[in-house]
């Protein structure tokens, strides 16, 4: 067991951390294409139409999928910051920088596409709904932690200021999806959940568990290649690096 422990622990060296996201890219980056291709096509052309919301009800298939992650890469972007502030390693801290822009992303997606099923479901774009306004707060959570990285100049200040935002910020998330169920909201309740299982057909949920699946080997995939890139640019002055780039000569 404790020779297990050190295997992993090996892995949060940057050096040997950079080799092994390398090769785990192009894996989730195939898997990503093709779940997403099958899911985007299972969306229009499989699923069934919904005798209640009739075709516009498929943007659900882009709408969950993003908001659950927007969710879940925050939770693990706590999860790297809270790693990094009890072990102090390097690594920690910068796969929480690199899973950021990846949930804002999929954050931003969550209220575009929300805004698109809200305005012929409810008649407007936007309300100031509990589960709509907690879902925006978690989108300035992100562009929080990564201004006040990018504002200050020490980079292991940067990484225990943005570590302290992102665990104080982690409140938030049950608050989303807890909020249909504490307050009278428009919104509507979860159509899938592991207490009560799926209110969704066959079809339609096999459908939004493969985006789900894409969307979360995609954030995995722009994830490790973006840490790659900041492990470069953090460790530029250490002798394996400076070996790297004459090998790539």
């Amino acid at each position: 067991m404790s020779s297990r422990l050190i295997n992993w622990f090996k892995f949060s060296s940057p050096a040997t951390f950079y080799p092994l996201a390398g090769k785990l890219i192009p894996w989730f980056t195939g898997i990503a294409v093709v779940l997403i291709a099958i899911g985007l096509y299972m969306s229009f052309f499989v699923a069934p139409t919904d005798y209640k919301q009739g075709e516009g009800y498929r943007i659900i298939f882009v709408h969950v999928p993003t908001a659950w992650m927007s969710m879940f890469i925050y939770l693990v972007m706590a999860l790297w910051s809270g790693l990094g502030l009890v072990f102090n390693t390097r690594i920690s801290a910068m796969m929480a920088n690199a899973l950021a822009p990846t949930g804002a992303m999929f954050t931003f997606l969550a209220l575009w596409t929300g805004a698109f099923w809200g305005k012929p479901m409810w008649g407007a774009w936007w309300v100031w709904d509990a589960r709509l306004t907690s879902e925006l707060i978690l989108l300035f959570l992100y562009i929080g932690f990564m201004a006040l990285q990018g504002a200050i100049e020490d980079t292991r200040r940067a990484d225990r200021a943005g570590a302290i935002l992102a665990l104080v910020g982690v409140v938030n998330i049950p608050i989303i999806y807890y909020s249909v169920t504490w307050w009278n909201t428009l919104h509507q309740g979860a159509s899938v959940s592991v207490s009560k299982g799926s209110s969704m057909g066959e079809t339609m949920l096999v459908t939004m568990l493969i985006m789900v699946l894409g969307f979360w080997s995609y954030a995995i995939a722009v994830s490790l290649a973006r840490v790659r890139s900041l492990i470069l640019e953090r460790e530029r002055d250490s002798t394996w690096v400076s070996e790297l780039s004459e090998v790539r000569r």
